[in-house]
C-alpha cells in the first residue's frame, strides 16, 4: 500500500498521556483547518491510517467518529469519509429586512448570500391554531394565531424551517392567510394593511437538535442547531408577527454590522 505524502499527518507522541485515538483525531483536524483537506475532500482511508499510525482499525474509527461527532466530516457508506462543506450561507442579518429588498419583491430568505445555490422553499403549511403561552406573550396576549410554516432548500438540501405566528386580527383573510403571500412576503403585506415596520428583536441560542429537527433538516450527527426567534414590530410599537426559526449550524454564518457610536 502507498504511503501518506510526507507531511500531511505527523506521528504519535508516545509519551503523551493524551489518547492514541485522540491525537490521530488532532492531526486530522489540523490537516482540515490549515486546507491540507478542503470541502468535499476524502480523508485517507482506514487502511491507509491504521499502515501510517500502526494502529487497529477500531482506533481509526474512533477518531473518524470524533471529528464526525464535531461536524467536521461525514462518512459516506462504501466510499469513505469526507470533509463537509463549509456554511454556504451568509445570512445578512443587519440588512435582511430593509425595506428596499420588499418594495423590490424579494423575502428575506432570497437576499441571503447564498454562493450561487438555488433557494426555494418547500413544506408550506398555513392555519389557525391557539398560541402557545410564549407566542402570546410576544403578540401582546393574543389566544389565536395564523402560523405559517415552511422548510427553506438550498440546491435542494434542507438548511432551515421557521413559523411565522401573527395575531388573527390582522391575518385572517388577507393575503397572509394564503400559501404564496406574493412579493415581498408577508413583510410586504402587513405594510400594505397599514403595519409600517419599525425594528426587529432577535434572540438567538445554540443548541443540540431534537430527533424530529435531525430529521426535517437531515442533519448529520454532531451537527448542532442555531435557534433564533425574532419579533417584528410595527411604527406603532404592535408586535406584528413572532418567527421561530431553526437553522443548521453547518449551513450558516450569521453576519451584522454594529454601529461604533
Amino acid at each position: 500500500m502507498p504511503s501518506l505524502p510526507s507531511g500531511l499527518l505527523g506521528d504519535l507522541d508516545p509519551t503523551s498521556d493524551r489518547a492514541v485515538f485522540r491525537q490521530i483525531a488532532d492531526q486530522l483536524r489540523e490537516a482540515i483547518d490549515r486546507g491540507r483537506f478542503r470541502e468535499g475532500d476524502k480523508l485517507p482511508s482506514e487502511a491507509e491510517l491504521v499502515d501510517h499510525y500502526g494502529v487497529s482499525r477500531m482506533t481509526v474509527r474512533n477518531s473518524f467518529s470524533i471529528l464526525q461527532g464535531e461536524g467536521l466530516v461525514h462518512a459516506e457508506h462504501g466510499k469513505g469519509v469526507f470533509v463537509r462543506p463549509r456554511p454556504p450561507v451568509r445570512r445578512l442579518a443587519s440588512d435582511r429586512f430593509a425595506r428596499r429588498h420588499r418594495e423590490q419583491g424579494k423575502s428575506a430568505f432570497i437576499v441571503e448570500d447564498t454562493v450561487g445555490s438555488h433557494p426555494q422553499v418547500d413544506s408550506l403549511e398555513v392555519k389557525e391554531e391557539k398560541a402557545s403561552q410564549d407566542i402570546s406573550t410576544r403578540l401582546g396576549s393574543v389566544r389565536r394565531v395564523l402560523a405559517r410554516r415552511r422548510r427553506y432548500l438550498l440546491d435542494g438540501r434542507p438548511v432551515e424551517f421557521a413559523t411565522s405566528y401573527l395575531p388573527l386580527d390582522i391575518a385572517r383573510g388577507t393575503q397572509i392567510a394564503e400559501p404564496n403571500p406574493g412579493p415581498g412576503g408577508i413583510y410586504a403585506r402587513l405594510e400594505e394593511l397599514g403595519h409600517r415596520l419599525d425594528h426587529f428583536e432577535e434572540e438567538v441560542r445554540a443548541r443540540m437538535p431534537s430527533p424530529s429537527e435531525v430529521k426535517t433538516l437531515r442533519l448529520a450527527a454532531g451537527v448542532p442547531v442555531i435557534h433564533l426567534v425574532r419579533t417584528a414590530f410595527d411604527s406603532e410599537g404592535r408586535a406584528v408577527e413572532v418567527c421561530d426559526t431553526v437553522m443548521a449550524a453547518d449551513a450558516y454564518v450569521l453576519a451584522y454590522q454594529l454601529p461604533a457610536t
